[in-house]
């Protein structure tokens, strides 16, 4: 199954570096980071006002765990958001690419030949 998962991150600079190690160890085919995001959230008993930038990371669930890992050992918050979702539906040809791009995992055994 492949998956998005979203990250955010304080500042354009620690969310390269999250995701280059991401991409080094091929958990990700592909992170894009979209800089200058405002959060509004509760923290500490009071509401926050942040910039951000969020990471927005094309992968397989069978990857997950070692991504998530990577992210909590390098991502500053105590509590850093790092959230998934199905990808229900995508283009074939950019699917096979996630699996080409990405280390082999139990996923992909049932994506061979999954029709998009």
């Amino acid at each position: 199954m492949f998956i998005i998962a979203f990250v955010m991150v304080p500042s354009e600079e620690v969310g390269v570096k999250i995701a280059r190690k991401i991409l080094n160890e091929r958990l990700a085919a592909c992170v894009n980071i979209k800089r200058d995001m405002r959060s509004l959230y509760w923290w500490d008993d009071k509401i926050q006002d942040a910039e951000e930038a969020m990471l927005i990371i094309k992968t397989k669930l069978g990857l997950y765990n070692e991504m998530e890992k990577i992210i909590r050992n390098e991502h500053p918050y105590k509590v850093p958001e790092i959230v998934a979702f199905p990808i229900a539906r995508g283009y074939r040809p950019y699917m096979e690419w996630i699996t080409r791009e990405t280390k082999v995992s139990e996923d992909d055994i049932g994506l061979r030949g999954l029709s998009f």
